[in-house]
Order: structure tokens, then sequence, then C-alpha cells
């Protein structure tokens, strides 16, 4: 089976690279915008025609889609995320190799959702920010298009390669820092968001499992239990041997805000902080600080999903149309982050 591969470079895709490749029935091919991809052609400013032309010589089986941007304004996420995937789809249409596709989705273009609850496919989305409105779009672009494909919404990937910029990248930089300068407290914002972890190299395992399936439509890959930041937090520093006191700056969040995306932790004063603003952490002035107990301070997360405090996924339809169940654990995963975070003290 011939499986054609875009975004071989990325997070994800480094390791359904890997993962094919230990497929002696598939002959890979990546297409991508780097160097050492292949053939390079990029998807957000490339015709479907010269894309179309290629599949027409190459005759893949298979089309996976793990390409993609999760940072980047509105216009540059629609352009690599979802204007990328129109022209996949339209390029795949006019093709005669009739080849499957399999998108990655995310579970950002669910949006928040009920603490407690686990969301299935069925589910409505209403995705907060544009990263999941762009990947929403393309999901729908996909579902839409009459081709043989399935969307894989992928909750919280994570393991190694885990990007230094996510929050458990910056969880594990920040106790490196902690342990390399001998700091025996670490104070940390926002941990009280709960999200549904899957190691990285679990997904690889659906993806190839979905390239085989006859499923259609979305698919939820995801462990099926929403884990506390701070729970993980505990974990990364029990595997690092972090021996110092974990200290929380969370301020008292509005009770049912969703929470935007790209916002960061609470602000604290001073120590590490988990959010994406530069600058949020700094110290307040007395007047800045007698404004804030005046006010009640609006909810803030560090997770630029748009997704609030809560996502947890209903995984049943993977197990049943998939044959897939996660099997590495989120101590595993956290230990694989750590082994990275280390090799830099």
């Amino acid at each position: 089976m011939r499986v054609l591969l875009i975004g071989a470079n990325g997070y994800l895709g480094r390791f359904v690279a890997d993962r094919l490749l230990a497929d002696p029935a598939v002959q890979l091919t990546a297409l991508g915008r780097g160097d050492d991809a292949d053939v390079r052609f990029d998807l957000a400013t490339g015709s479907p025609g010269a894309l179309t032309r290629f599949l027409d010589a190459v005759h893949p089986g298979v089309v996976i889609n793990c390409a993609g941007a999760t940072r980047g304004g509105a216009r540059e996420l629609t352009r690599h995320n979802t204007v990328a995937v129109a022209t996949i789809c339209e390029s795949l249409r006019r093709s005669g190799c009739g080849a499957r596709l399999v998108q990655l989705g995310c579970g950002a273009e669910y949006g928040p959702s009920q603490p407690g609850s686990s969301t299935a496919e069925d589910a409505v989305p209403r995705p907060g920010g544009p990263y999941g409105v762009s990947k929403l779009a393309a999901t729908e672009l996909v579902l839409g298009s009459g081709l043989d494909a399935v969307v894989l919404r992928v909750f919280s990937p994570v393991g190694p390669g885990t990007p230094a910029g996510s929050p458990l990248g910056r969880l594990a930089e920040a106790m490196r820092r902690a342990m390399q300068s001998g700091d025996n407290e670490l104070k940390l914002s926002g941990l009280g968001v709960q999200r549904d972890f899957v190691d990285v190299r679990d997904v690889a395992r659906a993806v190839h499992a979905a390239s085989l399936s006859a499923a259609q439509g979305v698919v939820n890959i995801g462990t099926g239990r929403a884990v506390r930041l701070r729970d993980a937090a505990a974990v990364l520093a029990r595997v690092a041997g972090y021996g110092g006191a974990l200290h929380e700056l969370d301020l008292p969040q509005q009770p049912g805000h969703a929470g935007h995306p790209g916002h960061s932790g609470h602000p604290g004063h001073g120590g590490h902080h988990l959010g994406g603003r530069p600058g949020i952490g700094a110290p307040r002035s007395e007047a800045g600080a007698e404004q804030l107990a005046a006010t009640p301070p609006p909810a803030a997360y560090p997770y630029p999903d748009g997704c609030g405090v809560w996502q947890q996924a209903d995984v049943r339809t993977a197990r049943d149309r998939l044959g897939w169940r996660p099997r590495i654990n989120l101590e595993e995963s956290l230990a694989d982050i750590w082994m990275e975070a280390a090799c830099r003290i």
C-alpha cells in the first residue's frame, strides 16, 4: 500500500511516519514544505491542479494529512488549516487515484464542555477560538467532500517531542530551570485546567489503524480520562526527582466562564508560569492590587485551545470502529518529556 503523508516533519507527523515505516506493507512518500520531504509542496499556496498531477503520478491508496498550524493569527491559521485541506480535497476529487483520506483534526473543534462530561462525536462543535474554528472548517470540508475519508479528532497529545511552548513543555522547562538553579520551590499558575492527554505514539497507532479501516466521519482519539494539570505537575516532579514545593498562583475563577484562547494562567508575584502572554506574571502596583481586589478577576487558562477548564473524550467509537485503545499511560509520557528537558541541564 502506498501512503502519501503530508506534514511528516511536524510533532504528530514524525511519529506517524515512524509507525508507517515499521509496517513492511507500506510504501511511504512524504510531501511537505521542508527540504527533507520526498516532494516539496506548500498546501497553503500550491494549486489543486499541481497536487492532482502528483497524485495521478504516485497513485497513493491513502493520503494522511498531519500538516497544520497551532499558533498564529486567524488569517495564518485559516491558510494552513483550512485552505490547505480544501486543496487536498479538491485534488483528490480531480485525481483518478481514489485514495482514502485520513485527516487529523483536534479536540479544540468542540470548544468548552461541561466539567465531568465526556464529549462524543455527535456533540455540537462550538470552538472557542480561531484555531478550533480553522480546524472545524477543515473537518466540514472533508465531511462534505464526498471522499472516502475519516477525521481523527485528537485531544491533547503528549510525550516525546512535546513542543516547548505547550503547557506541559513549559512545565518541564520551568522544573528544569528550578533544578538547575537549586530553587526549592516552583510557582505555577493555571493548574486547575483538566485535559484528556493522549500519548503521541498512541495517536500514531490510531492513524495507522484508520488508514487500514473503512471508518468514515469523525472519530475521537483520547484516553477517555481528564487529568488535572496540577496532578500532571506532581507526576512530573516525581519522575524528575524534584523535591521542591509546588505552589499554585491561581486566583479565583468566574463560575461558568469558558475561557478564551491565547490567555495564560493568572498572574502571580514572580515564579514560573505556564501561560502564554509575555510579561503577564509581572508584579502589580498597589493601585493595581486594589483594583484587582475590587473587581472579580477574569478567568484565564494556560491552554490556548479555547476549551475552558475541562475536556474529556468519549473514545468508544475509536474502540468499536478502529479497534484502537490507548496503551501508554501519562506517567510514561511525562517521563519522556522530562528526559528531553533533562538533556538541557
